[in-house]
């Protein structure tokens, strides 16, 4: 069951580096003129009201973001989506993949936090009020919580997606051993996978914008 998951390569190429890629030839690079197709007009409008709602509570400072956390969204989102196909790889059901994603944005977030404002970003390592003998212990269960954020991330996004990619082979797998003995209860596990395939490609876009959102709400921290 865990084979779909294994690093494979075909003619010394890494499977890998082919699905990092494909997203990026799937959509339509605008051209200097000034009627584009209906394609790239929803892809602009996609991408304006996501930075709208991603942004909305960030200060103008935090706007230069946009065009980053917009490619990482689409990026994952086309991943998850084309990770569902049959016969094809998931690359972010590698942790080592989403870790490689999480950490340097969430560094990123951390230093210009320092760099802008280090009174404002060393202050939520205390909050105001606290008693004095629970400034050590708060202080250090804080820079804890800030160094799991990263680890937060990338496990989480790695473990919604390798459940379900699991959750759809051992049903399709029961389903199918079971059309020789059981016909009724393989139909009714068809049905379940099928339920179970909608509820993915759900999970496979909400989980994408999670990633991105939490990000963005770090910045907003910072």
């Amino acid at each position: 069951f865990f084979d779909q998951f294994s690093l494979t390569a075909f003619m010394g190429i890494p499977l890998i580096a082919l699905a990092l890629t494909l997203p990026w030839i799937l959509y339509p690079t605008p051209q200097n003129r000034c009627l584009n197709n209906r394609l790239l007009t929803l892809q602009a409008w996609f991408i304006r009201q996501l930075t709208h709602q991603l942004f909305l509570p960030i200060n103008p400072g935090g706007h230069k973001w946009a065009l980053l956390l917009a490619s990482v969204l689409i990026f994952l989102i086309t991943l998850n989506l084309l990770g569902i196909l049959p016969y094809t790889f998931t690359p972010t059901t590698q942790l080592s993949m989403n870790m490689g994603l999480a950490v340097p944005l969430w560094l990123a977030t951390v230093l210009i936090g320092a760099r802008h404002q280090p009174t404002h970003s060393l202050a939520h390592l205390l909050p105001v009020g606290t008693p004095t003998p629970l400034i050590p212990i708060l202080i250090m269960i804080e820079t804890i919580s800030q160094f799991i954020r990263p680890i937060a991330l990338g496990v989480r996004l790695t473990a919604n997606l390798t459940a379900g990619h699991l959750l759809i082979q051992l049903i399709s797998t029961a389903a199918f051993y079971l059309a020789f003995t059981m016909p009724t209860v393989s139909i009714l596990t068809m049905g379940l996978l099928l339920l179970l395939s909608i509820l993915e490609l759900a999970v496979a876009i909400i989980q994408a914008y999670v990633f991105v959102l939490l990000v963005s709400l770090y910045l907003q921290d910072s």
